[in-house]
This record gives structure tokens, C-alpha cells and sequence, in this order.
């Protein structure tokens, strides 16, 4: 039986011992291979052009242009981009925040464990999987508060797109949001779209991003 291609991830972070630390966990791994490096948020953007992976672990704070740059410039220029998590220091720093908006798939705190790092990655290369922990919901539970008006795409939404991107909004898959909602995976693609046109976002983390600031996953 044919193994499948590994997972191919790019390391972006200034500090050098942190990507020899990355590529040894992930490179430890059969499914994951680690195909380029980059030290700052140019040459990240440079790198992914180069290799076309698909994951990056950027950093947020790096020389020449952050990693919020770094993640749109990426976003934005390549056709069938990587999918970007976040690697920081602090969980509540506005930095990540404001790299979820601009398209990262989630973000991971430097002091997880190799399990967590690992399982982080093989999620975001799934491109229906999110990476949401509390903290993002609580600095987006925030910006909502300072943008009470709720915007006119809120109630374009059907009943089952509601369903949808709250399911969306926990991270789960369009299979697993499926049996959730026992309808077929097609089903559940369609309304994901739906989502997408309505809110006006390029991505499901962007969607979800919305969602929090229009207070719809707040009790929205």
C-alpha cells in the first residue's frame, strides 16, 4: 500500500535554536517533513513561494516584516496557499489576534508540548480544521464589544448556516459537522460556501473571526 505524501512545513522564526527545536519534533515524525526555514518575515514569505509547503509555523515578532505582514503577503499572492498557525510567546497577545484576521488557521503557544505541536500541525493541514483556543474567542468576545452594531450579513444567514458556523466556530471538520447535523458532507460544503459569500470572508477563520465580532457566538 502506497504511504501518503508527508505534511510539508515551513519554520518561520527568528530565534535559530527555536527552529532546530521544531525541526527535530517534526522531522521525528514519519507523516511530517519539515522543507524549508526562515529567520525573518521576507524570507518567509520568500520561502513559501520557493517550496510551496503546506503549513507554516510562523512566528509572530520577526525582523524586517512581522509575521501579520508575512501571513497576508502569503494569503494574498499564491493561488492554493499553506495554511499558517501562529507560534507566540502569550496566548492574549493582540498579535494573534489581529494574524487570525488576516487568514492564520490558529495559533500554538511556544510552550506546548511536542504532542500538541504535532497534532496542531496535522490539523491545520486538514483544510477544513480550525485552531481556536479560548483565548482568541476571549480577544474577539472584546472587539465585539467595541462594534455593537450587528452587520447586515447577520441576518442574511439561513438556520442551517447558523448551525454550521457555530460548528465551524469549534473547530470541527466538515465531516464531523455533518454527523453532528446527519446530513452528508456535500451538504455541509455547500453551506460552509454559503457562509463564506455572506459573511464576505476569503476563509473559515475569517468567518469565524466575524462571527465573534458581530457577537453572533456570543449568545448572537
Amino acid at each position: 500500500m502506497t504511504r501518503p505524501a508527508p505534511i510539508r512545513v515551513v519554520l518561520a522564526d527568528d530565534e535559530r535554536m527555536v527552529r532546530t527545536a521544531l525541526r527535530a519534533i517534526l522531522s521525528a515524525e514519519p507523516d511530517l517533513e519539515v522543507v524549508g526555514e526562515a529567520a525573518t518575515g521576507a524570507e518567509a514569505v520568500s520561502v513559501v513561494r520557493e517550496v510551496r509547503p503546506d503549513v507554516v509555523l510562523m512566528d509572530v515578532r520577526m525582523p524586517e516584516i512581522d509575521g501579520i505582514r508575512a501571513t497576508e503577503q502569503i494569503l494574498a499572492t499564491l493561488d492554493q496557499p499553506p495554511r499558517i498557525v501562529v507560534v507566540t510567546t502569550f496566548e492574549n497577545d493582540s498579535y494573534v489576534y489581529d494574524a487570525l484576521r488576516a487568514g492564520a488557521a490558529g495559533f500554538l503557544l511556544k510552550r506546548a508540548d511536542a504532542d500538541a505541536l504535532v497534532q496542531a500541525v496535522r490539523l491545520v493541514a486538514r483544510s477544513d480544521s480550525l485552531l481556536f483556543p479560548a483565548a482568541v474567542r476571549t480577544l474577539a468576545t472584546e472587539h465585539a464589544r467595541a462594534n455593537p452594531a450587528p452587520p447586515a450579513w447577520l441576518a442574511k444567514l439561513t438556520g442551517r448556516e447558523r448551525e454550521v458556523l457555530r460548528h465551524m466556530a469549534q473547530g470541527l471538520t466538515n465531516a464531523e459537522i455533518a454527523r453532528r447535523m446527519e446530513v452528508g458532507a456535500a451538504t455541509v460544503k455547500s453551506h460552509v460556501a454559503a457562509v463564506l459569500a455572506k459573511t464576505g470572508t476569503r476563509d473559515r477563520t475569517q468567518a469565524v473571526i466575524a462571527a465573534y465580532e458581530a457577537g453572533f457566538l456570543n449568545g448572537g
